[in-house]
């Protein structure tokens, strides 16, 4: 196994009567990255962006719970029930796709206050939907939105953050997946509040009611956005806009960042980046970078959605327990399981790394299914209890370990001119992998009972492989650094 050292971080720029002076691109990404640029308004920002993973999750787990009921209600097939799961999958792959490249096209911010359309308007046409179709359309133009927003959110949390120490880039990006089990849990929350709400006869209709009120905290996250969010720095910079950079550094920072006499404020803008930009990726020195973040991020998804998205479905049929059991043990294993290991994912990270928690994860999640599959259909209050204990070892260990750090993988790699890119191609693979678990668990959960377990243990297995292949730490690691490195390099030598 080969380690990747980080690279230095260069000093920041001149300083003069406390204006900090800006003559490149570089000025603004190290001012960045030592952490000399604080603000109260950049945590804002940075809160907002894990608003949006909020939502994310909110959206893709609010029908969990409920595919019984659509599928009762609307008469479907397990076939048919899966489209409907899968659909809001499908257009995410789309949507991360388009909004990866676009990210990096046009910049963080007009894409993230245009994606929030998607979360307000497809969540209500969701509550109100009549037959299947109309549900399976609005789940997947929602998951467009859903698509979008990551990609945009996580650079934002690797933009507006210091490379090392507290509040890192590392700790920051891990803080992605607290905010996801935050909003599974309140998912979840939701659910039982109306379980207990509405009377007998119209439970059916919990998952219009759990659905529809996506729109609410859709609606404040983009009030929020219009009020406090700003492009990011480095982009800008990045784009050739020192201008714009300095005035989003006295903005959102406090620091005094002014353009340098005698520095053009605005240079000559790169080319913007067509979608063969997606090429990138698989050229030196990313290629490897790029191989091993989309292998532990499928078998990242396939586990997470083989079990936290089928919570209900493991814990209703193939542990046999009634609604209220269901409802409160996957509340349960969201919120104390699953989001503590977030929780402890974020401090972690910096003092730890990606990789040696990504490793104990899947080691932990490998142990806790290959249990599940030998307890198989539990008989009796201990081995039902044992196994939902097994559950929450599993999602504990998403929460510190693969769940927190596959966006580690996916972007501090790699540079700002291709950040959305390689988030974007990232989560398209694994939207291609949730969609095919989320199609086939309702199929295969019906016909393989409990040997289901088994075909779930390939998840760790193949995270295990990757990781262990090659070692590489993203946490801590200066891509745009990189970047300057080799194109000096070349400069030199042309």
């Amino acid at each position: 196994m080969s380690s990747t050292s980080p690279l230095p971080v260069s000093t920041p720029q001149e300083t003069v009567s406390g204006t900090v002076l800006i003559r490149t691109a570089a000025d603004v990404s190290d001012l960045v990255n030592s952490g000399a640029a604080r603000g109260r308004h950049a945590k804002m920002i940075v809160i907002i962006a894990l608003g949006g993973i909020f939502l994310d999750a909110y959206d893709l787990s609010s029908l969990a719970y409920g595919l019984p009921d659509i599928t009762k209600q609307f008469g479907l097939s397990s076939a048919a029930a899966g489209l409907v799961t899968a659909s809001i999958s499908v257009g995410s792959l789309v949507g991360a796709l388009l909004g990866g490249w676009l990210v990096d096209r046009i910049g963080r911010y007009r894409v993230f206050m245009a994606n929030m359309f998607f979360f307000v308007v497809t969540a209500l046409v969701c509550a109100v939907a009549q037959d299947a179709w109309t549900l399976t359309i609005a789940r997947f133009v929602m998951g467009i939105g859903v698509g979008m927003d990551i990609p945009v959110a996580i650079a934002f949390l690797a933009e507006f953050s210091r490379l090392k120490g507290k509040g890192s880039k590392g700790s920051r990006t891990a803080a992605w997946s607290p905010a996801w089990y935050a909003a599974t849990s309140g998912c979840y929350l939701v659910i039982m509040l109306l379980y207990f709400l509405l009377p007998d006869a119209q439970l059916g209709w919990l998952w219009r009611f759990t659905v529809g009120f996506g729109a609410v905290p859709a609606l404040i996250v983009l009030l929020l956005r219009r009020r406090y969010m700003n492009e990011s720095p480095t982009w800008a910079a990045d784009q050739g806009d020192l201008e714009s950079a300095a005035r989003i550094l006295r903005e959102s920072y406090g620091v005094d960042a002014r353009v340098a006499d005698g520095v053009p404020p605005k240079a000559p803008r790169p080319p913007r980046p067509g979608l063969a930009s997606y090429a990138r990726l698989f050229r030196s020195p990313y290629r490897a970078r790029t191989i091993q973040s989309v292998t532990v991020g499928v078998a990242e998804t396939f586990g997470y959605n083989a079990v936290a998205f089928g919570l209900p479905i493991i814990i209703a049929t193939l542990m046999t327990q009634g609604p209220l059991t269901t409802i409160a043990s996957s509340f349960t294993l969201n919120l104390v399981f699953a989001l503590t290991g977030g929780l402890l994912g974020i401090r972690w990270a910096a003092t730890r790394g990606a990789w040696p928690m990504m490793t104990l994860g899947f080691a932990i999640q490998f142990v806790a299914i290959a249990v599940l599959g030998l307890l198989g259909e539990p008989s009796g209050t201990a081995v039902v209890t044992a196994g939902i204990l097994m559950l929450g070892a599993f999602m504990f260990a998403q929460g510190f370990g693969p769940g927190a750090h596959i966006m580690s993988y996916a972007s501090l790699g790699f540079p700002t001119s291709m950040r959305g890119v390689s988030i974007g191609f990232n989560q398209a693979v694994l939207r291609l992998g949730s969609t095919l678990t989320l199609f086939f668990f309702p199929v295969l959960s019906s016909t393989l009972g409990t040997d289901l377990y088994w075909v779930i243990l390939i998840a760790p297995v193949l995270g295990l492989i990757a990781l262990l292949v090659k070692r590489w730490e993203p946490v801590g690691f200066d891509a745009d650094a990189e970047e300057r490195a080799r194109l000096d390099a070349e400069a030199s030598c042309g």
